[in-house]
């Protein structure tokens, strides 16, 4: 029998070049094709259908090494097992090994690069990096991403949960949105150890977002007019930004990249690109005459209205540092309600203080000043415009009551 099976020599495959099929016994075959290209065959029934498995070239697996994996292959038959199959599953488990060596580093650069198109900007790319980096990879960057668990997603996160709560939510987030990335790309398999709900919430405080959020702090709207009073003692392009900022309810990043060319004067309107736009949306802002007052007293030798060093929009630094030196250091004379001090972006919620109690305008009016987004998706359907006239209106009566002149204290 043993012979019978081995009827082919290493002699004759390496002088055989007519097509065709040369059986060497026991299923193996010798399998020439019409390019002449040679491989092995090895042929086999199961449940009454016929199957052929590759076995490689003749070049690469020696007559010798054919049988063997031939033998092997038999072997799995009487056991009941398809060769097939078991290739199939070897290759598969192959390629669980090869991943298992992806690190979560490596998983989080491809996830951001996958994704970042869809995000709205830079910005957003780098604080997912900035977040992982800081918090994440020092524990878990460099491991396989298939053997992160429970435990070293909750190493990554108890030292800031309680003191950067805020944080600490969007890291969690964050690993799991990555390993659930690894999982849909095969790198891992299981559950993700990083989900909230019916898992991690088991394990970490819940802090309501309501105890978690800081707001700025932001100086009663009844005292912006002796803010206004000072900062016009100030010289520099930081205090003109500043009072800019005040004066058109504006976030500070808005201001400081703000340009010439986004200036209509004759119109009384700036219109912001929506590109630099926090909700991705071109926003018109009315000008009120102390604005465009400001904006005549300003000299035109850069791009931007308020140019920092080099060319460049001044830094949000430079804005903080002026607030800064108002203050006097053992008794500071801007603070908030809470006592304490005050920042550049809380001077938007001083204007809709204002607002709401010293005015009469429909809510809506002040929130499109704020470009903000109505909450309710209805309303927002039937508000489609921009309130601007409106809006032109109530900026007038904001920049009248910030120009009260009021003796301050110095």
């Amino acid at each position: 029998m043993g012979r019978q099976q081995q009827r082919l020599s290493a002699l004759q495959v390496s002088k055989l070049t007519k097509p065709g099929l040369y059986g060497d016994g026991g299923g193996l075959t010798l399998q020439i094709t019409q390019g002449g290209v040679k491989s092995w065959l090895f042929r086999f029934m199961m449940a009454g259908k016929a199957y052929g498995m590759g076995l490689g070239p003749t070049h690469t697996v020696s007559l010798a090494e054919a049988r063997q994996k031939a033998l092997a292959a038999r072997k799995l038959i009487i056991d009941g097992i398809n060769p097939l199959a078991a290739k199939k599953q070897d290759k598969i488990t192959a390629a669980l090994a090869t991943a298992r060596m992806m690190t979560f580093d490596q998983c989080a650069e491809a996830y951001v690069a996958a994704h970042k198109a869809g995000w709205k900007n830079a910005k957003h790319a780098n604080q997912w990096t900035n977040t992982l980096s800081t918090y994440a990879s020092p524990t878990i960057g460099h491991l396989p991403v298939a053997e992160i668990d429970t435990g070293l997603v909750v190493k990554c996160l108890t030292t800031i949960w309680e003191t950067k709560t805020e944080t600490a939510s969007r890291l969690r987030g964050r690993i799991e949105s990555i390993l659930g990335w690894a999982t849909t790309s095969g790198y891992r398999t299981g559950e993700n150890p990083a989900r909230w709900k019916g898992h991690l919430d088991n394990l970490l405080a819940t802090i309501s977002k309501a105890s978690r959020t800081k707001h700025h702090p932001s100086l009663p709207w009844q005292r912006m007019n002796e803010l206004i009073t000072v900062l016009r003692t100030r010289d520099g392009a930081s205090a003109r930004a500043i009072e800019f900022t005040i004066l058109t309810a504006c976030r500070s990043g808005e201001v400081r990249g703000a340009k010439w060319s986004e200036f209509d004067i004759e119109k009384k309107v700036w219109t912001i690109p929506a590109e630099r736009m926090k909700a991705g949306r071109e926003h018109e802002v009315p000008l009120s005459e102390a604005v465009l007052a400001l904006l005549k007293s300003l000299p035109e030798s850069s791009d931007f209205v308020f140019p920092g060093t080099k060319g460049q929009p001044l830094s949000d630094m430079s804005l903080t540092a002026v607030i800064r030196r108002l203050n006097d250091k053992d008794k500071p004379n801007w603070i908030d309600a809470n006592g304490d001090g005050i920042t550049v972006h809380g001077f938007r919620s001083s204007f809709r203080m204002w607002a709401a109690e010293a005015t009469n305008y429909p809510r809506e009016v002040a929130e499109h000043a704020l470009a903000h987004q109505l909450p309710d998706a209805v309303e927002r359907a039937y508000q489609r415009g921009s309130q601007f006239t409106k809006r032109a209106s109530l900026m007038a009566d904001w920049a009248a009551h910030c120009n009260k002149i009021k003796k301050v204290q110095m």
